[in-house]
């Protein structure tokens, strides 16, 4: 009987543990008029890139997306790549990024000839910082618009991959976060 008690006792603090930490992760959601929290990710390019170097220098956007060389995340990243010449005209730092390992986005980013970065977050950290970590442990797609005193300015949880580019171009502009 004592054994029971003994276990009952410590799973119910497990619980009680494990439910503090599920209401502090939700107290700490992100929202817009947040500061977007620093991150350091390696590109597809081999560069490694923080929020910090754009400071004050352009405004970021980065694309969440849940796994590399999947339908719909091919779908969105080519959307991106299909629009580069008008998202670079803004002047603005845009990245998709998942929690995907260096060389798979390496390799994903080879395959759809993308000609902006796609960063890698295997450790999860930013992911977890950003919020977008989902229960399955994928990235959930959501796209953050930062200023470029990194606060957020936006946060997009209903991508649609088939205008995501254009989606995104619209709300750089709308936002006012186009770079001269």
């Amino acid at each position: 009987m004592i054994r029971i008690a003994k276990r009952t006792t410590t799973t119910m603090m497990g619980l009680g543990i494990g439910l503090a930490l599920l209401a502090g992760a939700a107290a700490a959601e992100l929202k817009v008029g947040d500061k977007a929290p620093d991150f350091t990710m390696q590109g597809s390019d081999g560069k490694t890139y923080t929020l910090d170097q754009f400071k004050g220098k352009s405004g970021v956007v980065i694309a969440w997306f849940p796994k590399a060389m999947t339908k719909g995340c091919t779908i969105e990243c080519k959307s991106l790549r299909a629009h580069s010449k008008e998202l670079k005209g803004l002047n603005v730092a845009y990245f998709t990024a998942s929690v995907d390992k260096p060389e798979d986005n390496k390799k994903f980013a080879e395959q759809l000839d993308a000609d902006y970065p796609i960063l890698s977050d295997p450790d999860k950290m930013a992911a977890q910082a950003y919020g977008v970590m989902s229960p399955r442990g994928f990235a959930n797609r959501w796209t953050f618009y930062i200023d470029k005193d990194g606060v957020i300015k936006e946060i997009d949880k209903k991508v649609n991959v088939q205008t995501a580019a254009e989606d995104l171009a619209a709300k750089v502009k709308e936002l006012g976060l186009e770079g001269k």
